[in-house]
């Protein structure tokens, strides 16, 4: 990766007020247009924008500044970094270790199995695998079918709980939500309830007999006024 100029108009303003570095100089080390250094050197442009220091970041050197003011044809050079940085590596299919290899078949199966909207791209993504062998053990016509066993990729460090979520969330996205039957409702509809019959059980119940309850309440009153007349005598 080729190195670029950090904050190239601010390094810019830096060098107008801090060398005697040519326009052209200037807007070649920079990538600006000459008439747009002018610009800043005439204060017409980058107002109210802090220079900034390429010696302080390291980007050039004293010494190079001094070779480009004493010859006009001299070009600006970027210093070479203190750190490389890697380049990022192109992403791929997933990298599985040797000695699990032999588990991918398992895991597929597994996936296969308890998440059917996962799509052959999302589990060659998740256990690094072809979308021949998912096709296989999906048909069963895979070599070894016959001794396979489900296992939750996760937990045979295939890959993680997070990357098969994410997956399983991206499968999910725009398919229709699952229907009643799908789901297993147990609850009825609105025109089959209003066929029951919610008083079937009330019938059975006794019908309350007036004549005997006021009978009972009658043999309470007598009762009890026998009881006061007993404590009066008492007395």
């Amino acid at each position: 990766m080729a190195q670029q100029l950090l904050m190239p108009k601010a390094t810019a303003v830096w060098l107008v007020d801090n060398t005697a570095l040519s326009f052209d100089q200037i807007a070649q080390f920079c990538k600006l247009h000459p008439l747009e250094v002018k610009a800043i050197a005439d204060g017409e442009s980058a107002q109210g924008i802090k220079g900034l220091d390429p010696i302080a970041t390291g980007q050039l050197s004293r010494d190079e500044i001094a070779r480009a003011e004493g010859n006009p044809n001299h070009k600006l050079k970027l210093s070479e970094p203190k750190v490389r940085v890697p380049d990022s590596k192109r992403k791929g299919p997933r990298y599985t270790p040797v000695s699990k290899r032999q588990d991918r078949p398992n895991a597929i199966l597994w996936l296969v199995r308890n998440h059917p909207e996962l799509k052959d791209a999302q589990i060659s993504r998740l256990v690094g695998t072809t979308k021949a062998t998912i096709e296989q053990i999906r048909e069963r016509t895979h070599w070894n079918s016959a001794n396979l066993t489900p296992m939750d990729p996760v937990t045979l460090g295939l890959c993680s709980q997070i990357d098969l979520d994410l997956e399983v969330e991206r499968a999910s996205k725009g398919r229709p939500l699952p229907s009643a039957a799908e789901t297993g409702a147990t609850l009825e509809s609105a025109q089959e309830t209003e066929k029951l019959d919610y008083g079937q059980d009330r019938e059975e119940e006794k019908e309350i007999d007036a004549d005997a309850v006021f009978a009972k309440l009658k043999s309470l009153k007598s009762l009890k006024s026998d009881r006061k007349d007993d404590e009066e005598d008492d007395y």
